[in-house]
């Protein structure tokens, strides 16, 4: 990218100017991300903060950390994006988060809130060792705040004497409403009238640009508002300097603070209050929903979509919500995902048994654990690649001590334009190493429905347990899914072909894919719905009957499903061939889902294209894995 960084610009253009070009940034982020998908109203939201703050810091020269790339989109316009935006989460184009290897100006990657005050201090300690001076500036977003690293780092700034300045975006929401005290917290700084007479005071103050009345503000700034306004905060207990709050859309007002900050060597937070959504009326209405969109229309927000079609979140939340009617001992917990998990209609209907607790995956398997441990049925709802961040927990609390936990985990495997950084490509890998775990896989949204009726109805929840589903959808009627459930055999592997000399061994999203493989190719086809414990009986007798065995998984190969099956052959002496079809040891890019499961070989030609080839050749040895 040769492209000449827009925010070299900025300085010339005078405000009127200012907000034309920021309604052009608005135009260009609905327009792209109305047709890739994307993050919406959390970037409409920091049009202006962004320009105001490289109006006053040089990203070249200071160092600008954003926490995840929910609210960076305008960074990206801004420092030698524009002309290849229209690439945003395409295949082979620029991502949709930050990217060391994008860009210079993407200091830090990151896809998961709470990472960048920690890299920050990290920065700054580096910069301190090899005795540099740069301004460093983190812009994170009030929930990222509830994020246990973000406090972390907040609660050391002071004993390791940083000068970081945090530009907190506050706008009320993470990607479903914020909970807990310390968005309380922001809100009562928001609306304290104390704190809004003092702003107003301030602001004209600077826009007369007086000096007296500058050094006035800040000995203010210096000494803390704490002893002169309202007898502290939580901030300025951390020992930073609070400022604020600052209207996030008024060039002006913001650039005036950030001025002030900038050449104090000081730690301070500047709260800036800014509305998600901002400039699109119906994105501004309803930012929860505009957080993260798939194909919409750019003037109505209305999804283009094919009708009739289902995900699993949607069935999982409808069947949730269905059993906990019958059952009062069932209760759901989201790290801040009510909406993206399907638990919507649960926390309405069952608002005492629902527990929305932040961006907090550590503390939410822990919870769960303790809730299990008194006699609930707790299910905690996450995406795969957030539920890493609580692997010691998942360990520890729960599965150590065998409480019948439910995860309840969305989006496993690839997810497609979000790319490397929300794959869930690694949940079975460490999920099956942990003992007391079961790891089951539904190979359709029928399959869920009825694993989760079992696992509650007929009461088969005794050991902490895995339900991994896909980012996919199916053309179902979901009343007629939800209106017909039917027990299972949960760990008994089903054979959905008959065939002969080779067994295909799929999991989860991967069953539908390789039936055409096992018709084309003379395959017997097993769904193995329980990837731990394996189905040993079935798997013994499928190690007498057929030569050739291959795995069928979407997750990484080392330590997955059909390394534990060649495990189980090692066991068991199979003299045969033993194929794993699965992720190699790499991250994979951006793009559409279908886009990259078939750069993985695992769509359905893919897999068809591995089996066809296995056939084909020649003078193989009687055992090896692949």
């Amino acid at each position: 990218m040769n492209e000449q960084p827009l925010y070299r610009r900025l300085k010339e253009y005078s405000y009127t100017q200012l907000e034309v070009f920021a309604s052009e940034v608005r135009d260009a982020i609905t327009r792209v991300v109305s047709s890739n998908t994307g993050h919406l109203a959390s970037n409409l939201g920091t049009v202006e903060l962004t320009i105001a703050l490289y109006r006053i810091f040089d990203p070249e020269e200071d160092i600008i950390i954003w926490d995840t790339g929910h609210q960076a989109y305008t960074h990206k316009l801004l420092t030698g994006r524009y002309g290849c935006f229209e690439s945003l989460r395409k295949k082979g184009g620029i991502s949709g988060f930050l990217n060391r290897k994008e860009s210079p100006y993407d200091l830090f990657g990151a896809g998961h809130v709470g990472t960048s005050l920690p890299a920050a201090l990290g920065m700054e300690q580096a910069e301190n060792i090899f005795r540099n001076s740069k301004n460093i500036i983190v812009v994170a977003g009030d929930g990222a705040l509830t994020s246990g690293m973000a406090l972390e780092a907040l609660n050391q700034m002071k004993d390791i004497g940083s000068k970081i300045k945090v530009i907190v975006n506050d706008n009320g929401m993470s990607i479903g409403k914020n909970v807990g005290s310390l968005s309380a917290s922001l809100a009562e700084l928001r609306l304290n009238p104390v704190y809004r007479e003092m702003k107003g005071d301030l602001k004209n103050a600077l826009e007369a640009m007086k000096l007296g009345s500058l050094e006035q503000f800040l000995s203010k700034i210096k000494s803390g508002l704490k002893a002169s306004i309202l007898g502290g905060n939580l901030f300025e207990d951390m020992g930073l300097n609070y400022v604020g709050p600052v209207k996030g859309h008024d060039f002006q007002e913001m650039e005036a603070v950030f001025s002030a900050v900038k050449n104090l060597k000081e730690p301070f937070l500047v709260h800036v209050v800014t509305k998600k959504g901002k400039g699109l009326e119906y994105a501004e209405s309803n930012p929860t929903r505009f957080h993260s969109v798939s194909r919409i229309d750019p003037e109505n927000g209305e999804k283009i979509s094919r009708s009739g079609e289902v995900t699993y979140s949607e069935v999982f939340g409808k069947v949730l919500t269905d059993l906990a009617r019958k059952d009062p001992s069932i209760a759901a917990i989201t790290a801040a995902m009510p909406d993206g998990t399907g638990l919507a209609e649960f926390s309405e209907k069952n608002p005492a048994r629902f527990f929305d607790l932040g961006i907090t995956e550590q503390l939410c398997t822990t919870f769960a654990g303790g809730m299990a441990a008194a006699g609930v049925k707790p299910v905690f709802a996450v995406y795969s690649t957030f539920l890493q961040r609580a692997l010691d927990q998942l360990i520890h609390d729960v599965a150590l001590q065998d409480l019948p936990v439910l995860f309840a985990i969305d989006r496993a495997g690839i997810v497609g334009q979000d790319g490397a950084t929300h794959n869930g490509i690694f949940d079975i890998s460490f999920l099956s190493m942990i003992p007391n775990m079961h790891v089951l896989a539904p190979a359709s949204l029928r399959e869920l429905a009825n694993m989760l009726f079992t696992i509650f109805d007929q009461g088969w929840l005794t050991h902490p347990t895995a339900i991994r589903y896909p980012r996919e959808t199916e053309l179902e009627d979901i009343n007629e899914i939800t209106s017909n459930l039917k027990k299972i055999e949960m760990l008994k592997w089903e054979k959905l072909i008959d065939g002969n000399e080779i067994a295909i061994l799929a999991t989860g999203s991967m069953v539908s894919r390789s039936k055409e493989a096992a018709y084309i190719n003379g395959c017997t086809l097993f769904n193995c719905r329980s990837i731990k414990p394996l189905d040993i009986g079935t798997l013994r007798q499928i190690f007498s009957d057929y030569e050739t065995v291959i795995t069928v998984e979407e997750g990484i190969k080392s330590g997955g499903f059909g390394s534990n099956v060649a495990l189980e052959a090692i066991r068991h002496n199979y003299n045969g061939r033993i194929d794993l079809i699965a992720i190699d040891d790499a991250f994979s890019s951006h793009g559409t889902r279908e886009e990259v499961l078939n750069e993985l070989g695992l769509d359905a030609r893919g897999i068809e294209n591995s089996i066809s080839k296995l056939r084909g050749e020649k003078n193989a040895s009687n055992y090896r894995i692949r």
